[in-house]
């Protein structure tokens, strides 16, 4: 069975999506169609940018978004996905490709994603770190007996955790990571604690546009970040998109299950291929490819 992944935040670099504007008639329709949506020329950040103007969360989130649904798009009639998923952002990389969202609708949702965690970023000092080389439970029992929020946000093999919260909490956390055994515990450079309690209030204002928002239920079942798990029901879909923002991404658990249930082949589709690195190191039995 194929199964297709879309990556997330940090997967962008400078000229990605050109190739695809300039070699498809279709791409640069979408392409043009998401500068008048957004209300400024995407594209030109995207082919052109510096990797500082790109790394702007309002730039970043839709730019990756963009290079993952149009790179599907163009595959045209070999994208054949018996399951998909997508890491964080790229979950809704992964409804669009789906069919449970429309392009529009994707793009405005992640454009306001992307503003509402900003915003929530500049309310209180917090970061997110790698841990690495520690068990997930040890991982969740440091984070549990520090004073502070911090928490286990992305588990993205066996063996690599993200925590996020706050900054102090997020420091204390990784000098007890060390103690307890981490290969290493390194803050990592983002905006702030991304799937953390620290996120609440944008989760509240994704949820509003989320609510407002048309799915429907997609071509093939989705293994959402929230449960992990294949989900075919557009309500529950938006169910999980809306807690997504403040809980963790269960990466490993969702590619395990996908494998449990069937997968041999995971083809990225996005800029990248970080996720094709997750995939074999939770199983290198498995098939990984670039879409």
């Amino acid at each position: 069975m194929k199964a297709y992944v879309f990556p997330g935040q940090g997967a962008q670099f400078t000229g990605m999506g050109k190739d695809l504007y300039e070699g498809s008639a279709e791409a640069k329709e979408l392409f043009e169609k998401a500068n008048d949506i957004l209300g400024f020329r995407i594209t030109d950040i995207m082919f052109e940018g510096t990797a500082e103007e790109l790394k702007e969360t309002r730039v970043t989130q839709p730019a990756v978004f963009l290079h993952s649904v149009i790179k599907a798009k163009t595959l045209g009639s070999s994208f054949t996905p018996d399951m998909v998923a997508g890491h964080s952002l790229g979950e809704f990389s992964a409804l669009v490709a789906a069919g449970a969202l429309t392009f529009e609708d994707g793009l405005k949702l992640v454009s306001q994603r992307a503003l509402a965690m900003q915003k929530a970023c500049e309310i209180t000092p917090s970061t997110m770190a790698a841990v690495l080389g520690l068990e997930d439970k040890i991982v969740e029992d440091v984070c549990a007996s520090i004073d502070g929020v911090v928490v286990a946000a992305n588990y993205n093999c066996p063996g690599q955790l993200v925590i996020s919260g706050e900054t102090k909490a997020v420091e204390a956390a990784c000098e007890a990571m060390k103690a307890a055994g981490a290969k290493r515990a390194l803050i990592l450079p983002v905006g702030g604690a991304f799937h953390s309690p620290m996120m609440e209030p944008a989760r509240e204002e994704l949820a509003a546009a989320i609510e407002a928002t048309t799915f429907a239920n997609p071509v093939c079942p989705v293994y959402q970040n929230v449960p992990a798990t294949a989900v075919t029901d557009a309500e529950e879909i938006k169910k999980n998109l809306i807690i997504q923002l403040t809980a963790p991404v269960k990466w490993t658990q969702s590619v395990q299950n996908m494998i449990a249930d069937g997968a041999a082949l995971f083809t990225e589709v996005g800029p990248g291929n970080v996720l094709q690195g997750l995939v074999k190191k939770i199983n290198k039995e498995v098939e990984t490819a670039q879409g």
